[in-house]
Formats: C-alpha cells, sequence, structure tokens
C-alpha cells in the first residue's frame, strides 16, 4: 500500500478544449431539473466546453451486480451487456469534467445517479493505497475528471445539504478527481438568480481547467 499525498495525485492531461460530462439524475415525471440543466450546459457551453449530456431516466442502464468481476476477471471492463453501461464507465474517464446533477434524497443522489456511480467502479482497481492518511482504491487510469454535483432541495434542510457535500467530496476522493465543487439549490433560488449561482460555485473548478486546457 502506497502512501500518497492529495495534491502530488496527477492532474488533467493537456487538451485543446474542456471536454464536459453532464449526468442528470432526475426521475421519471420530474421536470423541475429541467431549467437547472438547461442554464448548466448554457455555463458550460459559454466557458468553451465540448459537453455530452444523458438524462439518466431515458438511459437503458442496469444495476451493479456486486459480482466483482471487472476488477477479477476482466479488469475495467463490466461483465454486462446490451445497456449503456461501458458507453457512460468511457464518458467519464474520456471528460475532464464530469457534472452530476440530481435532486437530493436524504442526502444523497438519486436513483438514477447512484446507478451509473456503482456501475463506475470499474475505473478503479481492487488494490489500495494510502491518501493523506486514509485508505482509497489505486485507481486504474493515469487521470480522471474533475466532479463537480448540483444538488436540488426540494425544502431548505442544512442536514441533507450538508451529508450531500460530504458525499459528493468523498467519492471525488475515491474517483481520484483533481477539483471537486458542489452546488445546492432549493427552492429559494430563483430563475433569474441560476445561472449566477452556478457560476459563482463552479467559477473554481472550472478556471482552474481551463487554465489547465489552455
Amino acid at each position: 500500500m502506497n502512501d500518497v499525498a492529495r495534491d502530488t495525485l496527477d492532474p488533467i492531461a493537456s487538451h485543446p478544449i474542456m471536454r464536459a460530462l453532464v449526468l442528470n439524475g432526475a426521475l421519471p415525471g420530474d421536470e423541475t431539473l429541467a431549467p437547472i440543466e438547461e442554464t448548466l450546459l448554457s455555463l458550460l457551453r459559454d466557458a468553451g466546453s465540448e459537453v455530452r449530456h444523458y438524462s439518466m431516466r431515458d438511459v437503458p442502464l442496469a444495476y451493479c451486480q456486486g459480482c466483482f468481476e471487472c476488477w477479477t476477471h476482466s479488469p475495467g471492463l463490466c461483465k454486462t451487456e446490451g445497456d449503456a453501461g461501458r458507453e457512460l464507465a468511457g464518458a467519464i474517464i474520456g471528460s475532464d469534467l464530469m457534472v452530476i446533477l440530481t435532486p437530493v434524497t436524504f442526502g444523497g443522489y438519486s436513483s438514477e445517479i447512484k446507478k451509473v456511480l456503482d456501475r463506475s467502479i470499474c475505473l478503479v482497481q481492487p488494490f489500495f493505497r494510502r491518501v493523506n492518511g486514509e485508505v482509497h482504491h489505486r485507481p486504474r487510469y493515469r487521470r480522471f475528471p474533475a466532479t463537480a454535483a448540483v444538488g436540488v432541495l426540494r425544502e431548505p434542510d442544512e442536514e441533507q445539504e450538508r451529508i450531500f457535500r460530504t458525499l459528493v467530496e468523498r467519492n471525488a476522493i475515491n474517483m481520484d478527481s483533481p477539483a471537486t465543487a458542489v452546488c445546492v439549490l432549493g427552492p429559494e433560488t430563483e430563475p433569474k438568480h441560476l445561472r449566477e449561482r452556478l457560476d459563482a460555485e463552479l467559477a473554481p473548478v472550472l478556471e482552474r481547467l481551463t487554465g489547465r486546457i489552455a
């Protein structure tokens, strides 16, 4: 097991255009995330990103079976065929920034987002190392995307917001993300202020990425 300082992890590789991936975890029948997604996509494109986005409720994706064959039998490759699992894993590792848009459910992600994150365990190895004194899986690849998450609460809830922010940050460490940003929106966020909020919360990650890629 190796000791690794967080600030020495491999940075994002240089590309002429930032590649952003947006995963919309809205559940069937829930259209509250649509205007947020539209604003988010506009913000990313205005920042010069090449954007790929998925509405997860419309994507055929089976649940992770927990068999760990992507670790032990076919390293890096999920055994499940006929759905979008392998495509999504490739989209995640091929991006510079992964943006998760999700309703906040008991401080966590929607079931649609949970499915895709579970199916992405093929991107790490079954071996361990220490990162800032903590034990984490070794990454399978040299570089991983930065992580940004936009969580939407139906009503103000400080505990759920705290849990969500912590969850995203901890997941980002597990996924070897070089930078992380979390934005939590509630019903008090007026549509006219949506772009301003997203821009302010995601700016540190976007500036870091565009600075590296420029």
